[in-house]
């Protein structure tokens, strides 16, 4: 079960936020902070007293505009702690989804906040967590301690949460990234290198300095002359010659296995 922080400085909300978490079963305790102050020594009291200590938080429940520091400036502060408190962000502007992903967030959680909407926040901090409380089992799919399943696309003043193991390739549009899926495309801030790095580990390789590939989603690998490229679905996207030869060399590897 989850101990629980929530941050808000207008009081109404708070009270409302703390209502909603304290209701459900999968969290054990849940206290307020109006101010990045009151936050900041409750999660360095939190510290002193050790993950399994009476004083611990699990998760920080942040509201982004306030006065003096924002949200996303006591996410950063945390984030340089010893042991950070997982960030669930809860804001009624869609617009920071991005800056929540750099953060590694949890969850972004949009005002006003419906109770089905926060209960999948606390789900989703659970099985980050590696824990269940009282809720049913989280999917086997999503395991923990991976970092973040999910990457914030916004469309049309909403922000949806598109799992990465649904994004077939990427490619690169300025500092911007288009992320295609079997479903679409979603266009993101963030650059096709940040991206390659972050998901190296969940099987993303560059093939060209415009493309980034889930190696399992490469179908055909084609040489014709001279030229190679790959069909990912019904895409076809030209590997670099840089690419070509460490491309074929994973492709065998993976093949053989």
């Amino acid at each position: 079960m989850l101990r629980v922080l929530a941050v808000d400085d207008e009081k109404p909300l708070l009270e409302e936020l703390l209502y909603l978490l304290r209701a459900d079963p999968r969290v054990r305790s849940a206290e307020g902070a109006s101010d990045a102050t009151g936050a900041l020594r409750r999660v360095t009291r939190a510290l002193e007293s050790g993950p399994d200590g009476p004083e611990g938080i699990d998760v920080v429940f942040l509201d982004i505009h306030m006065a003096g520091l924002t949200g996303l400036d006591i996410a950063r502060l945390l984030a340089g702690f010893a042991r950070p408190p997982l960030i669930v962000f809860v804001t009624a502007h869609e617009g920071f989804a991005v800056h929540a992903f750099d953060l590694k967030a949890v969850d972004y959680v949009l005002k006003p906040v419906r109770p089905e909407r926060l209960a999948e926040a606390v789900r989703r901090a659970c099985e980050r967590l590696g824990r269940t409380g009282e809720a049913p089992p989280a999917p086997p799919a999503a395991a923990a301690g991976r970092g973040p399943e999910q990457i914030p696309v916004e469309l049309g003043g909403v922000t949806r949460f598109v799992a990465i193991d649904d994004i077939a390739h990427v490619e690169a549009q300025g500092d911007y990234a288009r992320l295609h899926t079997d479903e679409g495309s979603h266009l993101v801030r963030i650059p096709l290198s940040t991206l390659e790095e972050r998901w190296a580990e969940r099987g993303f390789v560059r093939i060209h300095r415009r493309h980034l590939v889930a190696l399992s989603r490469i179908e055909e690998l084609r040489l014709d002359a001279g030229t190679t490229t790959v069909r990912v679905g019904s895409a076809e996207l030209q590997v670099s010659r840089r690419h070509a030869r460490e491309l074929r060399d994973l492709l065998m590897r993976r093949a053989t296995h």
